[in-house]
């Protein structure tokens, strides 16, 4: 006989037992030495240190313990229940645990730990358990992050930023993250032995805010060279950042060799083979880097130099190691045996650090480019290595998920993710929709292989929504049922309190914006943001009358929830989406103006179309969350001199605009913040409009390649140069400039 409890919330029923339902994905005992390491005891004390961190004092209102034996089925689980007037929180790891606290902490108290805001306003009498709640995930692995991610979001971060984070990881039940901090100071180690130069190393890897693409020999040198002072400061952060997500009951995922190395081996080691790898646009000093060839004695030497000296500094491994040879760039041969020995030289790098590595690798390039990894191709890298000796990130699987069209990886396990943002845009995008259901059609998929699910944004800190929905999908038993009711407990958790206009408000939101069907690779593509040029269309999935009716709902709501700085956040929020809507409902105007000819209808519409622009920034000014200021000083302050000050600075400049010494991918990581717009993307309008008033009055057709010239020369150039100080605390009250903005252009859409 078999005991349960139904637990209902956020439009799921949950039938939680102690013998959970059999699922069909098949299990993998090559991955079972892939596990946390830290015993019961130190895991439980790290659990109780960041409740204390999260609720202060109210800490005596929980009791903590981790028992890894609780559960017979050696599943994952947590249980709550109510003794003696607390609130007891029992998980198999750390980590279970800690969910479990959030999962205690949205649908009982009412409260929510996100990123960068929160509510924690616990009642004075903490509700009860009763009966007693035990839920159980499937999902053995919960992945997180991006290779991206750590240069898009986490570049600047200090030990007290990453501490929260690590805190917010635990209570989303995250139990597989990337840990990449701190590999430089081991390469050049590795490669100062090997004979290489400091000269060569500097202009092999980039500067901070490009590590990411460096790491994945997509760019060499962009940005660079790294001080000194960057190696120490990541390599101590490292450390702590390792500790404590072992102490969780974490797995942290480490780097490994994936064969990019320095240009000078060419003439360091003249025997070696190598290739070269062509990325986007950009061109010789940075382009074309240097991959050894898989047959080449020295490829599993430095890998496994590599790996050995990493365990050495941090202790110890988990025996999981990421690697990502051919991310957006394609081989020298398609031919399959030449793939299958690539994959063989990473995995052989890594077993010669640690006979009991595991490769974990992005699935992206076999979205980002099809046509070459056609099946024969892609078999041949996914079974380059023992079945069960890989993990797969099914990176993009809310979208275009690969697992179904590969015969589930060919065998090998993966996990199915939600990568939702490209470069750390910030508008309202998401596919609720897939992301309820495609977890668990991945599991039903016959033959499936699925081991987890995973978050793999590239930037963070933005559409909070669909990282809390996807988060908790991972520890259901089955899809949401009616999402309505899940957005009125989101928005109760959120703010502390029910409001039905906050309530209605999200449900517009899931019902229209974030439920795009098919995705979008470039969904913040507003014209605010992009390069100006004529007759731009901005794609759409969802009505702009959804958003402003929205807007309505938050607007009246502020009067009641106006002092939660996490409703505060979504007000800016939903009002820069609205003002976004309302700056392409002006393109139009001027554009058609433009192409009448009448100058002082052009005129006109350009001055609504300016204002619209300063009156985002004035709305993006009073929070914290949306200032460039912030971006730029946390760079600044990772510095120890005024060069590295400057490095940082131009750094975090160019990433977020140019994204390239020519703008070679400009705007892929575009950021409506308060500065920026202001002094950016205004100022590019600006002269857009000149350029256009002077062909209206000169009887001349706008030359498109001329401005792209001047635009690059006088605004964005010079702006990856400045050092303006930008507020590095928000200026302006958001309630009075939101609903001043509200009055004045909502009655323009009724």
């Amino acid at each position: 006989m078999m005991t349960c409890t139904v637990l209902r919330c956020c439009g799921v029923i949950f039938l939680t037992h102690l013998f959970f339902s059999r699922t069909v994905a098949k299990e993998f005992p090559t991955l079972d030495h892939i596990r946390t390491k830290v015993d019961d005891g130190t895991q439980q004390r790290t659990v109780e240190d960041m409740i204390f961190r999260t609720v202060g004092d109210r800490f005596s209102d929980f009791s903590v313990t981790v028992d890894s034996s609780f559960m017979p089925s050696g599943k994952e689980a947590f249980q709550l229940d109510t003794v003696d007037g607390k609130i007891v929180v029992r998980g198999t790891t750390g980590v279970a645990a800690a969910h479990g606290f959030n999962h205690y902490l949205k649908y009982y108290a009412r409260c929510q730990v996100s990123w960068t805001v929160q509510q924690v306003d616990l009642p004075g009498v903490l509700p009860p358990v009763s009966p007693a709640v035990t839920i159980v995930t499937s999902n053995r692995y919960r992945y997180y992050q991006n290779v991206c991610t750590v240069s898009y979001s986490f570049v600047w971060w200090d030990w007290p930023r990453w501490e929260r984070h690590l805190d917010w990881m635990a209570l989303s039940g995250i139990n597989l993250p990337l840990a990449f901090n701190g590999q430089e100071a081991i390469w050049q180690r590795v490669y100062l032995s090997l004979g290489f130069t400091q000269k060569d190393w500097d202009e092999h890897f980039s500067g901070p805010a490009f590590l990411a693409w460096a790491r994945m020999g997509n760019i060499r040198g962009w940005g660079g060279p790294l001080p000194p002072s960057w190696h120490q400061t990541q390599l101590a952060l490292q450390h702590r950042i390792l500790a404590r997500m072992r102490n969780f009951g974490m797995i942290p995922v480490l780097p490994g060799f994936a064969g990019h190395v320095p240009a000078a081996i060419t003439s360091l080691y003249p025997k070696a083979a190598v290739s070269r790898l062509q990325w986007g646009r950009f061109k010789d000093p940075y382009c074309c880097t240097y991959l050894l060839d898989p047959q080449d004695p020295l490829f599993s030497h430095i890998g496994g130099m590599f790996i050995s000296e990493m365990i050495k500094e941090f202790n110890g491994t988990n025996h999981i190691y990421n690697a990502d040879t051919f991310n957006e760039m394609r081989p020298k041969s398609s031919d399959p045996s030449y793939l299958t020995k690539s994959g063989a030289a990473v995995f052989a790098g890594m077993l010669a650090g640690d006979p009991q590595a595991i490769w974990l690798m992005q699935g992206w390039l076999f979205v980002s480019d099809r046509d070459f990894w056609q099946p024969a191709q892609t078999k041949a890298l996914l079974q380059s290595v023992p079945q069960g000796k890989m993990v797969v990130l099914d990176l993009f699987g809310e979208v275009e998920p690969v697992y179904n069209t590969t015969d589930s990886f060919y065998g090998q396990p993966f996990i199915w993710c939600m990568l939702h943002n490209f470069g750390g845009n910030l508008g309202m995008y998401g596919t609720v929709h897939t992301v309820n259901q495609g977890s668990f059609l991945a599991r039903k998929y016959l033959g499936s292989t699925m081991v987890g699910t995973g978050l793999t944004p590239e930037g963070i800190d933005q559409n909070y929504v669909m990282y809390e929905l996807m988060n908790e999908v991972a520890w259901m038993p089955q899809p949401v049922q009616i999402m309505d009711n899940w957005a009125a407990d989101y928005a109760w958790s959120r703010y502390g309190v029910k409001n039905a206009n906050a309530s209605l408000g999200w449900q517009i939101l899931l019902r229209s914006v974030y439920d795009c069907e098919k995705g979008f690779k470039d969904h913040c593509d507003s014209v605010v943001v992009k390069r100006p040029q004529l007759h731009k269309t901005q794609r759409s999935w969802y009505k702009p009358e959804d958003v402003f009716s929205a807007w309505d709902h938050f607007v009246s709501a502020s009067n009641d929830l106006g002092l939660v700085d996490s409703f505060r956040y979504d007000l800016v929020d939903i009002t820069r989406q609205a003002l976004q809507e309302w700056a392409y409902m002006n393109y139009q105007d001027l554009m058609e103006t433009y192409n009448t000819g009448d100058l002082n209808k052009f005129r006109d519409a350009a001055g609504v179309f300016q204002q619209t622009l300063t009156d985002m920034d004035r709305i993006l000014a009073t929070h914290q969350n949306f200032l460039l200021g912030r971006w730029i000083e946390d760079a600044k302050s990772l510095a120890t001199n005024d060069q590295e000050r400057s490095l940082y600075e131009f750094n975090a400049r160019n990433q977020v605009t140019l994204w390239g010494p020519n703008g070679e991918i400009v705007d892929y990581a575009n950021k409506q913040w308060s500065g920026l717009v202001a002094d950016y993307y205004s100022e590019r309008w600006a002269l857009m409009i000149k350029t256009l008033t002077t062909a209206l009055m000169e009887g001349k057709k706008f030359n498109h390649t001329a401005f792209q010239q001047d635009v690059f020369q006088q605004v964005e150039k010079p702006f990856t140069l400045a050092n303006k100080t930008y507020p590095y605390y928000p200026t302006g009250d958001t309630l009075q400039i939101a609903k001043e903005l509200h009055q004045r252009y909502r009655r323009r859409t009724w």
